[in-house]
């Protein structure tokens, strides 16, 4: 077994679950604002972004310079643990815990 440092910061999410509810939240999010907000890079974000647009999460509405997002709640979540799941249910599980805080 190797030993971890106390101060490993680990997730119970991905950043493409993180990119996502963020986006939810705010479907008008600059992806330089989307990066802040998720502690990633704005490269690692457009990135994500693209794959989730072409696995069919989001679509992206070009509004004069600006991108709009819409989520695609319908869609199942990917791993086989959570498949039975909808993008929906991540996002009203999150936001609904926000809200309690």
């Amino acid at each position: 077994m190797v030993d971890k440092p106390a101060n490993t910061i680990w997730t119970f999410l991905t950043n493409h679950g993180h990119v996502l509810i963020c986006i939810a939240s705010d479907p008008d999010l600059r992806l330089r604002d989307l990066a802040e907000r998720v502690g990633i890079t704005e490269r690692a974000v457009q990135r994500i972004v693209t794959d989730l647009e072409e696995a069919g999460y989001i679509e992206r509405v070009k509004e004069g310079r600006r991108n709009h997002y819409k989520i695609i709640s319908s869609m199942p979540l990917r791993h086989p643990v959570e498949e039975h799941c909808r993008a929906s249910d991540l996002i009203k599980m999150v936001t609904a815990a926000k809200r309690r805080a």
